[in-house]
């Protein structure tokens, strides 16, 4: 297995520290808002990797966290008239109904700040007494010239860096690279903990390589998130962890690329946004992961409504074909068909290049090209009805790559309620009356409640638009 490391800049052997085991640390959101689809993405691709670590049978300890100490979060309590951690709380439990929404499983450990702040206070101080760090009127900086490596992730010159750079109006650091590890607090409302250096709160850096050694250990398999963290967030957790434990802080370094609209980097800041809990408004949790899975991880990808519709045509192409072997697991024929046996055992080739290109850097977009030609083998082999052994096998097969990448959720049983069964029974009752108004009524009736039916040799198969 191979993954892109952003530290080298290269593709390379995948081997962990510990044979058999991943640990993998990835930037969560700071909760003050609902995240949008390009906060979508890390969240989708890194679980995706987890899942398929899993597959491949490795042990996987996965911690992703929260940020719930920011300025962000201050403000907007500000404007909703709540505490700090009630927004944080608030935001949280938003994260988690759009976060299960695209089938993004919870880590192992959702670690928070504000549950870390001794931690957080003791490795600063290890930072002062090594002298990489100092404190200036109850802030303390990181002095980042003289962590030599400075830059080696994102590939910036120091120099270069501090050309132009200037000190903000009411920052007292000694030079205009170096960053916040503690900020002291300005106002009495503001959240903030005792400290060495005085009444204060964490800068924003520090928390992830805090909490990414309480839960991981100093170093780890792999540190994941989105392509704009690559610098500053994570050229300095480099620089803090590297300088406090004195080992390397991850040997992966993976980062996803933008979400682009109209070619333009989507953000917050600048407004050209749109949240996973709107587009949920047109487009289920399954289809928005279908799409943001749809092209390499590293690459970026631009978000339109022509890109959302061609997701759904491809996302409902594989739901029919699994709508269609449901069907005919329960009213197929008992007897196997001819050359059924070896189209079972062609799907080992499916399987085997599904792994081939997930295991070339997880390449997501050739792995759905894998399952389209898989679903139209078995799209051909059904065409005429087929045995219930094939139809079981084949939808197995489906589920077993589909839900590495975690594009399904709803089971097939689930979409025939009794209330649907009802109307299905009775539409059949009517034909056989030969009454074909009320037949025509409850078909545009279930028409209208997305559900088509199809009449079989098999009997009445019922399909999803």
């Amino acid at each position: 297995m191979k993954v892109y490391n952003t530290l080298t800049n290269r593709k390379e052997e995948f081997v962990p520290i510990e044979e058999g085991k991943v640990k993998m640390y990835v930037c969560g959101p700071t909760v003050y808002n609902f995240f949008h689809i390009g906060n979508a993405r890390p969240f989708v691709v890194f679980d995706t990797l987890r899942r398929y670590f899993k597959y491949r049978g490795y042990e996987v300890k996965f911690v992703q966290n929260f940020t719930d100490v920011d300025d962000k979060i201050i403000n907007r309590a500000k404007e909703e008239g709540i505490t700090a951690p009630e927004v944080s709380e608030k935001y949280i439990e938003e994260y988690f109904k759009d976060a299960g929404a695209l089938n993004v499983i919870k880590a192992d450990v959702h670690p928070k700040v504000s549950e870390h702040i001794p931690e957080i206070i003791a490795f600063v101080q290890t930072l002062i007494d090594k002298g990489y760090a100092y404190e200036a009127d109850g802030d303390v900086y990181y002095s980042t010239r003289k962590f030599k490596e400075y830059g080696k992730l994102s590939g910036q010159n120091v120099d270069d860096l501090g050309s132009g750079a200037r000190i903000a109006i009411g920052e007292v650091k000694k030079d205009p690279l170096d960053f916040a590890l503690w900020k002291a607090r300005k106002e009495e409302s503001e959240i903030a903990w005792e400290s060495p250096w005085g009444m204060g709160r964490p800068g924003w850096h520090i928390e992830c390589s805090t909490m990414a050694k309480k839960h991981l250990g100093e170093t780890i398999d792999i540190h994941g998130g989105g392509q704009d963290l690559q610098f500053p967030h994570h050229e300095n957790e480099i620089a803090q962890s590297e300088a406090c434990n004195g080992v390397p802080f991850s040997h992966y370094w993976m980062h996803n690329g933008y979400i682009t609209i109209d070619g333009e980097k989507m953000s917050k800041s600048k407004g050209n946004f749109f949240t996973v809990r709107d587009i949920r408004d047109h487009y289920t949790g399954d289809v928005i992961r279908f799409f943001l899975l749809s092209g390499h991880y590293r690459s970026p990808i631009n978000f339109s409504d022509e890109l959302m519709e061609s997701a759904k045509v491809g996302y409902d192409r594989i739901a029919t074909c699994k709508d269609t072997l449901s069907f005919l697991a329960k009213n197929g024929s008992d007897e196997k068909m001819a050359d059924e046996d070896k189209l079972i055992a062609d799907f080992d080739g499916f399987r085997q290049k599904f792994i081939e290109v997930m295991d070339d850097d997880m390449n997501t977009a050739d792995a759905i090209s894998t399952i389209f030609d898989l679903v139209s083998a078995i799209n051909v082999a059904v065409k005429d009805g087929a045995s219930k052994t094939y139809a079981e096998a084949a939808l197995k097969m489906i589920a077993e790559l589909t839900d590495v990448l975690g594009i399904f959720q709803i089971e097939e049983e689930d979409m025939i309620g009794d209330e649907l069964q009802a109307l299905i029974d009775e539409r059949q009752a009517a034909r056989k009356e030969k009454n074909w108004a009320r037949a025509d009524e409850i078909r545009d009736q279930l028409a209208a409640m997305g559900i088509t039916l199809k009449d079989t040799p098999q009997g009445v198969q019922v399909i999803r638009n």
